[in-house]
């Protein structure tokens, strides 16, 4: 072997072992020192009713990122889950204010999760079977989305839900973990097995690394795509019931900033733009960074602005982070 190979080899072994590095540590290794950072700027930051607190509000970015994922695990893009958020909210509340207290929390969730079907169901349909861009296909629902709920709510929230709704699904607990982060766990536990040990997972990472390869080899791609977009809606619409529980009225205004959020989370996380990739444990790591990283500006009282700038800084470098990635 003459030096140069040499020299290329050693290269190639160097950019292989940096890749699990990138892939595995470098996040929780930048949350713990985030951890660490804000812990000492303020020490409010490690109370247990605070840290309870980051769960709580991270479960709702969690159901969405988890979505977002699937859909990116097909090399996909879904851009209407903040509008799906809106507009199960406000149909959500106008729902459950109709009806006995008693019933409200499965009628919301029916009502909830039968409405995300169905977007999930439109969006596969354009992207699956008419072929249109996911980019296009997302960005056109989430107009339709927003309009609706804005016109069902007439711009004002959606209030009289009953308190029985909010009581169990808003700030319920069960032994003292918040009922949405216990609803949390359960659904990424489920995530987890679909994807890691069911046949129908294998096929989403096979579609998303090569759809022809995959079709070739007898899997449906028009099947596993629409039920990829029908899971993010459901997920999606599942976070907006809880958040219409949380915040105990049907708000239009709920999840503009989930859209970038659960992108840049799923990125961070070592989800693939390009599709084939993607982990639900690493996807957690990149919902607590964003969680920890908010509540901690909030902490120190750090302005909205500059928040607006760090998130969008975030964004970008998950981006770069990916690239980086994708060529070693």
């Amino acid at each position: 072997m003459t030096a140069a190979a040499s020299a290329l080899t050693n290269v190639r072994s160097g950019r292989r072992s940096l890749r699990p590095l990138l892939y595995d540590y470098l996040l929780p290794v930048l949350l713990v020192a985030m951890v660490t950072l804000f812990a000492v700027l303020e020490p409010q930051f490690v109370e247990s009713s605070n840290l309870v607190n980051v769960a709580r509000q991270s479960v709702f970015l969690l159901l969405i990122t988890l979505g977002q994922m699937i859909v990116l695990i097909h090399a996909q893009l879904d851009l209407s889950v903040g509008a799906t958020v809106a507009a199960t909210s406000v149909l959500v509340a106008t729902v459950t204010r109709e009806v006995v207290p008693e019933a409200s929390v499965a009628v919301g969730l029916l009502v909830g999760l039968g409405f995300g079907v169905a977007i999930g169901l439109v969006n596969g349909a354009l992207v699956a079977f008419w072929r249109v861009p996911s980019f296009m296909a997302t960005l056109g629902t989430t107009s339709i989305l927003t309009g609706l709920a804005l016109i069902v709510s007439n711009g004002a929230p959606v209030t009289g839900i009953p308190l029985q709704f909010s009581d169990v699904l808003g700030t319920g607990e069960v032994l003292g973990i918040p009922v949405p982060v216990v609803l949390g766990v359960v659904v990424m536990i489920i995530i987890t097995v679909l994807l890691g040990r069911a046949r129908l997972g294998r096929d989403m990472y096979a579609v998303g690394g090569n759809p022809e390869a995959a079709r070739a080899a007898g899997i449906n791609v028009r099947r596993s795509v629409m039920i990829g977009f029908v899971l993010c809606s459901v997920l999606a619409a599942f976070a907006g019931v809880l958040l219409t529980a949380r915040v105990g009225s049907g708000e239009a205004s709920l999840g503009g900033s989930y859209v970038m959020l659960s992108i840049a989370a799923a990125v961070l996380g070592g989800t693939s733009l390009f599709g084939g990739e993607g982990k639900v444990w690493r996807v957690v790591v990149g919902v607590l960074f964003l969680g920890v990283l908010s509540n901690g500006m909030n902490l120190v009282h750090v302005s909205s602005y500059v928040q607006q700038l760090v998130i969008g800084t975030v964004l970008i470098c998950a981006v770069g982070l990916e690239r980086l990635r994708e060529s070693l």
